[in-house]
């Protein structure tokens, strides 16, 4: 398999990692197309070790963190798109977590793509722990038709401090718990058991409030195509309790950090 094979082999989840630090699929796109334009403009970026993947993502970082992208100067900010202006600069900590808890790096891998060494990692991503779960227990809505399956989301997000307002099978049930009490966020698998779609669950609830949602597929590359309005939070069946973990912190991160901005905007 050739390299530009390999780059697109890798490119949903480059794709999915950059939404989660960016809490938008537009902003993170842009900066995944400006890592493109690099491997583009300096192809010799990649092939320095045997993974692909942990050099995309090392190309992406540095990217991500530089002046010119992210806009640390007042200037940069004014001359870059909205959507990417609100993305702020994730802190290391975050980037570590991300990489460990939702793409599965090894510590070596995330380390070499952050430039730090082993250590430093396993400082970040527990540093990261300790600040994504302070004062985000939230109300949570899963949506989900297999029993095990929900039984162990329920289980997880609980441990996290979350409490869980219910478990709904279907699209009518999920409507239905919603307009009993109202979730701070919504976990949904995509295909339910009466043939109905979370999708079009979570599109009816969004109807009457707003709130993050995150959905669940066996098939992830397959809402990660670029081509139609894509889910900003995304994970894969089978799950690790550290990935559902790391993308609730980040859904309840970027909806705190928009409140904030609304807050500031209307005093």
């Amino acid at each position: 398999m050739s390299t530009a094979q390999l780059v697109v082999q890798h490119l949903p989840y480059l794709r999915r990692y950059a939404r989660a630090l960016t809490g938008s699929q537009v902003a993170g796109d842009a900066y995944v197309a400006a890592t493109l334009e690099t491997l583009v403009n300096e192809p010799e970026t990649l092939g320095r070790s045997t993974n692909v993947k942990a050099d995309l993502f090392r190309v992406f970082t540095r990217i991500w963190n530089s002046l010119s992208v992210n806009g640390q100067t007042e200037q940069a900010q004014h001359d870059l798109p909205a959507e990417v202006r609100l993305g702020q600069i994730t802190p290391l900590p975050r980037q570590a977590f991300l990489l460990s808890c939702l793409e599965g790096f090894s510590e070596e891998d995330a380390a070499t793509i952050l430039g730090v060494d082993v250590s430093e990692v396993r400082d970040l991503v527990d540093e990261a722990g300790r600040e994504l779960a302070a004062d985000m227990a939230t109300e949570i809505l899963i949506i989900e038709d297999e029993p095990l399956i929900a039984m162990d989301l329920e289980a997880l997000v609980e441990g996290l401090g979350h409490n869980v307002t219910g478990v709904a099978r279907t699209r009518t049930e999920a409507v239905k718990l919603a307009s009993t009490k109202r979730p701070g966020l919504i976990l949904a698998d995509i295909q339910l058991a009466d043939g109905s779609s979370g999708l079009d669950a979570v599109n009816d609830l969004l109807k009457s409030f707003e709130v993050p949602v995150i959905f669940i597929t066996a098939y992830p590359e397959r809402f990660l195509t670029g081509e139609r309005p894509e889910p900003a939070f995304l994970i894969a069946k089978p799950f690790q309790p550290a990935n559902v973990s790391a993308v609730i912190s980040q859904a309840l991160f970027f909806q705190q950090s928009a409140r904030r901005r609304e807050a500031r905007a209307t005093a």
